[in-house]
């Protein structure tokens, strides 16, 4: 833990704010929160996702840090319960399958009708 009681690493277990955890001095904080708005984005973006969404997509990103935790020790020679990687591994494909595997094309106005909205107040 660091001096702000936060943590410099994913947390072991899962929690709704373990990515608020991570102190955000450490290059991890930024790591996991570039993936969770990568992800966000490509299904459509934040705004568009229901709750049940943003609640899997802050799941899946944990499940692949967890996942890339134990392939650093396992190429660090350190061992790994592979039945527990096996889990994990399976439980990300589920995640990211009921997520959606390919990008959705965000509803972009044109140019034209965003400044009318802009020039009308709307934007």
């Amino acid at each position: 833990m660091s001096r702000r009681g936060k943590t410099q690493t994913v947390p072991e277990t899962y929690s709704n704010d373990w990515i608020e955890k991570i102190d955000g001095r450490y290059a991890i904080a930024k790591v996991v929160n570039d993936r969770l708005q990568a992800l966000e984005s490509d299904l459509g973006g934040r705004a568009a996702l229901s709750y049940q969404q943003r609640s899997l997509c802050k799941r899946a990103i944990w499940m692949e840090a967890i996942i890339e935790q134990s392939e650093a020790k396992l190429a660090r020679g350190e061992e790994v319960n592979q039945g527990a990687l096996t889990q994990a591994v399976n439980s990300l494909i589920g995640l990211l399958k009921t997520l959606g595997l390919h990008r959705v094309e965000r509803d972009v106005p044109s140019l034209n009708d965003y400044l009318k909205q802009k020039h009308e107040g709307s934007v």
